[in-house]
C-alpha cells in the first residue's frame, strides 16, 4: 500500500485522502446496515501537492500537511483506486476541504 501511495502524487493545491471507515456496529454490537450508515465526514491526509500557484509563478503553500486529520464535504472530491490495495481514496482540492482537525 505504502509504496502504490508514494507513487501518486497530487499536482497543485489537491489533496488525497484516506476517508475514515463507516461504524458497522454499535456498542452493544449491533450491526448497522449498509444503508442505515451514516457518510463519514472526515479522514487524513495521505499526499499534497506543491500548492496553486500565482499569476508571478510562486507557490501558494498548501495548509495541511500529511497525517492531518480533515473535515470533507458530504459530496465532492475524485475517488480513486491504488493497484493492490482495497482502500478507498478520494482526491480533493485544498478548498473544498472544510477544516482540520486538531487532536
Amino acid at each position: 500500500m505504502a509504496n502504490a501511495v508514494k507513487k501518486l502524487i497530487p499536482l497543485l493545491d489537491r489533496v488525497l485522502i484516506k476517508r475514515a471507515e463507516a461504524v458497522t456496529k454499535t456498542a452493544g454490537g449491533i450491526v448497522i446496515p449498509e444503508k442505515a450508515q451514516s457518510k463519514v465526514l472526515h479522514g487524513e491526509v495521505v499526499a499534497v501537492g506543491n500548492g496553486s500557484r500565482k499569476d508571478n509563478g510562486e507557490f501558494i503553500p498548501v495548509l495541511v500537511k500529511v497525517g492531518d486529520k480533515v473535515l470533507l464535504p458530504e459530496y465532492g472530491g475524485t475517488k480513486v483506486s491504488l493497484e493492490n490495495d482495497e482502500k478507498e481514496y478520494h482526491l480533493f482540492r485544498e478548498s473544498d476541504i472544510l477544516a482540520k482537525i486538531e487532536n
